[in-house]
């Protein structure tokens, strides 16, 4: 069964659009999920332009929405402690009703860590940073108590309370190409695991998701477990034939979601289109 999602960026649109495009989106039932991206300067175009902050408008989303799960693809660890992050997960997946998907990854975008002083580190202390985060964020949604010492991270008995709805925890969606560590994190924690932009790339994402499989193997874990999804970059006004035909060619490599990546002004009328020829 071919399963859908949404990508709306923050950067270069206005809220009014967001949401009009997340609640078309939740009325059509072949888009499984929504998400938004956690930057802080727009990517693309011009990077001094309009840039909404993601948990803010998810959270907003989230109670705008009834029935689609929602999510950040990805939240960038380098941002906020993981305590702080596990806080909003477990606040947002009770104000969600148990639709919360939480994104993470170790963060990249060097402009605007640049611009407020965010440490970014070199590629091994990111890594790292990312692999501390996520052993913390579990932790704090599933313990009642958590004592962890790292490079990055020291916490005693902090405690993390109310706990999410989902049991152990939301899913945990990491994204990010790493072989060595990004994949085995992946494979330690992750419900799914995204591998952004694959179109163009798939004999290197299947190769990709043969490594992801062997880590599985080395943690005693059912590859089956882990999802896999990548983003399909959108035109401003996508032929939605179009966009299902490549969608199927994803589905035919082996990927299991795919994720409607919105790049221009988000428009409902064109969330509607897509399900139309998506659903037939």
């Amino acid at each position: 069964m071919a399963r859908f999602a949404i990508k709306t960026p923050t950067h270069h649109t206005t809220w009014s659009s967001m949401l009009e495009v997340w609640k078309t989106a939740d009325e059509i039932d072949v888009f499984e999920s929504a998400w938004n991206f956690d930057h802080f300067y727009p990517l693309r175009g011009d990077t001094s332009g309009p840039c909404l902050e993601a948990w803010v408008t998810l959270s907003a989303l989230a109670q705008a929405t009834s029935r689609i799960r929602v999510g950040t693809m990805v939240c960038g660890m380098h941002f906020r402690h993981p305590a702080v992050t596990a806080s909003m997960a477990s606040s947002l997946d009770i104000v969600s009703g148990g639709r919360l998907e939480l994104g993470l990854g170790a963060g990249w975008y060097e402009l605007e860590a640049d611009a407020y002083g965010f440490e970014l580190g070199t590629i091994g202390e990111r890594m790292t940073r990312f692999e501390e985060g996520t052993e913390v964020i579990h932790r704090l949604l599933t313990q009642e108590t958590t004592d962890f010492e790292g490079e990055f991270f020291t916490l005693r008995e902090a405690r993390n309370e109310p706990k999410p709805v989902q049991e152990p925890r939301p899913p945990i969606v990491v994204g990010g190409r790493g072989e060595k560590r990004t994949l085995r994190l992946a494979a330690r924690h992750a419900s799914m695991w995204d591998a952004m932009f694959v179109e163009d790339e798939l004999d290197e994402w299947r190769r990709l998701r043969d490594v992801l499989w062997q880590h599985c193997s080395d943690v005693g874990r059912d590859p089956s477990e882990v999802t896999l999804s990548s983003h399909l970059r959108l035109d401003p006004d996508p032929d939605p034939s179009e966009v299902a035909a490549r969608a199927d060619a994803l589905f035919d490599a082996g990927v299991d979601v795919v994720l409607l990546a919105f790049t221009a002004q988000h428009n409902a009328s064109t969330v509607e289109k897509l399900g139309s020829a998506l659903a037939g």
